[in-house]
């Protein structure tokens, strides 16, 4: 199996073969990661499309000294901020948020999910970095170069989303009880 930088290298010099290759390894995590910061699936799609035009586009410049992963999400990122102030700009407040059935189910079944929670909990840079730290294992500077904060930052608000997270789990069990 040839090994990433490789396949980077390759792909810089023209291989087409080698960047889809890149693709096929980071596609699936890249729109995973954007579905929890896009409005919809449409837009997490087109995002991902965005992120690796960019990506193949820019190539030239990414720097071998940074995990090519850290470079892959700070570009989805700003794809995905860029989809969503145009989606707030095209369709202002137009939402039916109570007759989609997808949110209905979601919003059912919220207490079973830890994402829905986190997602609905904590501000977008938070959720971010909770999302790259647990869903896709990178490192503390990996997470503060894609989102552009510090490592400090980072890890002081990682700490803050777990214990959000804890008191919003022990909320939810607690009504539950109430119910059951």
């Amino acid at each position: 199996m040839i090994d990433e930088q490789q396949l980077i290298d390759a792909a810089k010099a023209g291989s087409a073969e080698a960047f889809a290759d890149l693709v096929k390894r980071y596609r699936v995590r890249l729109l995973r990661f954007l579905l929890t910061r896009c409005a919809s699936f449409a837009d997490a799609e087109d995002a991902l499309q965005d992120t690796l035009i960019a990506a193949y586009r820019y190539l030239h410049s990414y720097d071998s000294r940074w995990r090519f992963s850290t470079w892959l999400y700070r570009i989805a990122i700003r794809n995905a901020q860029k989809i969503r102030s145009e989606n707030i700009v095209e369709l202002g407040d137009l939402s039916d948020e109570e007759s989609d059935p997808l949110l209905q189910c979601i919003v059912a079944s919220e207490s079973e999910n830890l994402w829905v929670s986190a997602r609905r909990v904590l501000n977008d840079d938070v959720f971010a970095a909770t999302w790259l730290r647990y869903a896709e294992d990178m490192s503390i500077n990996d997470i503060s170069k894609a989102l552009d904060r510090s490592a400090s930052w980072t890890k002081v608000n990682l700490l803050r989303a777990r214990k959000a997270l804890g008191s919003e789990l022990n909320r939810q069990s607690s009504g539950s009880e109430a119910y059951g």
